[in-house]
């Protein structure tokens, strides 16, 4: 290769990606050749505008992943990290230097120190750790709707629950209030509803009760509740390093959707409660998405929609959003459009479909004179990525395929007794480790409804009262006939008739039904 190629470059590499305020991640390679003064490294600036970590199985993204958190740890931005296969632990711990880690650093021409980082287990569900929980209340009507994947109408009715509630003060905190709510409305309070807020569809409670019942089963019935998982307890240091919260997920591929019930929740959560901070020299938070895929394979149009918006507006809260997933096709284009750094593993090519995939990634990225992008990235070696981010200016900087730094703290799992005392020595565990069960819609609205049911019952009670009073009180007819001197014998006539037509008819009545337990070998009376 030219010596005048290579200097062309170094200089297209360093002029794309500044050295001030930014995060290393490796060198440039031309060819097979690893050119160390072409660094490459992202502005801190301009990482909430998101970004993409995408590649085949075995490629290396969840060490790119583990490089990416080290480096925002070091420079004093708090990190989420939602582990789905278990495989984040190893950050708490130095990592072990070999061969293969002193070949690559040589190449790099940088120095490598084992480092380990201040980390927070945190669990959706009863694995160790701090429990996340959100209230349904904090959700709201809408996202609920959304959530469930309800029409207009039936949205409508969790509209006018959430509205009745609140009208009331009655707090729905966990799935047994909803349920609770749910047969409110659908029957002792059905007439109290119907008079303020309308007729309430009994199918319509219905089907919002197997919505709520499938969620349940992926394990909403945890993730609902109190306390309430606060989000500024994601932000916080230890010493030199900001905290890296590890979201352990490893239970939830069959539960996708829960996943996007938490992952919009936190994202809500978020927009909701942090400042508007514009634009800052480095984000205040950044969350990466382990396998997004299954954040968007079953989410509904409208759950999709509501994520768009959240990464759309987060941005100025200064929190960052970076999805690790196999293909940028995994990620619907309205959310592609808007990520800023991406960071690209190999593909392979086995299929019609994997060369398919392989145009259309490309084509997401910009074109070089250095590189047929479309070639070159079947070829990528294990560790190596093509890298483009947005520059100090907010353009694209120049794609450079790059042999990226190997993580420093451990590239493997904590043992279950690592893990273990991680957790034994967080004080957020014992914040959160608390289930409270409050005065909520549950409990306030099963009062109510034994206070109907009381009510009705001694209503009956008093009608049929009166009813035998007044029967008391007031002579029968026939008794007015046999009173009657006038009319006692024309009264006895009649009296008689009647009396002798009701007792020939059930007499009648009576015979076939002794002939026919005569004949079923039943004694009748």
């Amino acid at each position: 290769m030219a010596k005048n190629e290579e200097s062309q470059f170094v200089e297209h590499v360093k002029e794309g990606y500044p050295v001030q305020g930014s995060l290393y991640l490796g060198a440039g390679m031309l060819g097979e050749s690893v050119l160390s003064d072409a660094k490459v490294q992202i502005p801190l600036a301009t990482l909430n505008r998101h970004g993409l970590i995408a590649g085949a199985t075995g490629t290396g993204k969840t060490k790119t992943l583990q490089l990416l958190a080290e480096s925002l740890s070091d420079a004093g931005v708090p990190v989420v990290l939602m582990d789905i296969k278990g495989d984040l632990s190893g950050l708490a711990a130095k990592g072990e230097s070999n061969e293969k880690i002193k070949e690559r650093t040589k190449q790099l021409g940088i120095d490598w120190n084992p480092e380990s980082y201040p980390l927070e287990f945190l669990s959706l569900s009863k694995e160790p750790g701090v429990k996340l929980r959100a209230t349904i209340s904090e959700f709201g009507p809408v996202l609920m709707t959304r959530i469930l994947e309800l029409n207009d109408t039936q949205g409508s009715v969790v509209s006018l629950i959430f509205k009745y509630c609140d009208d009331l003060g009655i707090p729905i905190l966990d799935m047994k209030d909803f349920k609770k709510a749910l047969q409110f409305v659908n029957e002792d309070g059905k007439k109290e509803l119907e008079k303020e807020y309308g007729t309430v569809s009994g199918q319509s409670v219905s089907i919002i009760l197997r919505k709520l019942i499938e969620l349940e089963s992926q394990g909403g019935d945890l993730f609902f509740g109190e306390p309430s998982f606060e989000v500024e307890d994601l932000i916080g240091k230890e010493k030199a390093k900001a905290k890296i919260s590890v979201i352990r997920l490893t239970d939830i591929q069959t539960k996708p959707r829960l996943f996007s019930t938490f992952m919009l929740s936190l994202l809500t959560e978020i927009y909701a409660n942090f400042p508007e901070e514009g634009d800052l020299d480095k984000p205040k938070l950044v969350i990466f998405i382990d396998e997004a895929h299954l954040v968007f394979d079953e989410a509904s149009k409208d759950l999709l929609k509501q994520l768009e918006t959240m990464v759309r507006l987060i941005r100025s809260k200064a929190v960052g959003i970076f999805f690790c997933t196999q293909s940028p096709t995994d990620l619907p284009k309205e959310i592609l459009a808007q990520l800023g750094l991406k960071v690209q593993h190999a593909l392979r090519a086995f299929t019609a479909n994997d060369r398919k995939a392989i145009k259309s990634a490309s084509e997401n990225y910009p074109e070089s004179t250095f590189y047929d992008t479309k070639e070159v990235i079947t070829g990528l070696g294990i560790g190596e990525a093509f890298v483009t981010a947005l520059g100090e200016k907010g353009t694209p900087t120049p794609l450079v395929r790059t042999m990226l730094a190997p993580p420093k703290s451990r590239m493997g799992i904590l043992t279950p007794e690592e893990i273990k005392t991680q957790i034994k020595s967080s004080q957020l565990v014992a914040k959160y480790e608390t289930t409270l069960d409050s005065e909520s819609a549950h409990e306030i609205l099963s009062k109510k409804m034994e206070s109907i049911a009381e009510a009705e019952e001694s209503e009956n009670s008093e009608s049929t009262e009166t009813k035998k009073r007044n029967k008391r009180e007031d002579p029968g007819f026939l008794e007015q006939l046999s009173k009657n001197p006038l009319a006692r014998d024309m009264g006895r006539t009649v009296a008689k008739e009647i009396t002798r037509g009701l007792l020939g008819m059930l007499g009648v009545t009576t015979n076939k039904t002794t002939n026919r337990k005569k004949k079923t070998g039943i004694l009748g009376f």
